[in-house]
């Protein structure tokens, strides 16, 4: 079972944040740049279960390589 994080990303002046499950960061990164090459990377964190199941975000769509 791989870990989930939280991508942060910003495109059109417009925030949001997306959750990945990867690797690492690093990989989770790549994938949401993969998905949204036009968007900046603002954060990537682990995600947190208990804040997460607060404040929702939406999940990227699971690939596999």
């Amino acid at each position: 079972m791989q870990p989930h994080y939280m991508v942060g990303i910003k495109m059109a002046n417009k925030s949001t944040s997306v959750s990945v499950e990867a690797e690492d960061a690093l990989i989770a990164a790549l994938k949401v740049k993969h998905e949204n090459p036009t968007a900046t990377i603002t954060y990537v964190r682990k995600s947190n279960a208990r804040g997460d199941l607060r404040h929702p975000h939406r999940d990227m769509a699971r690939r596999s390589d």
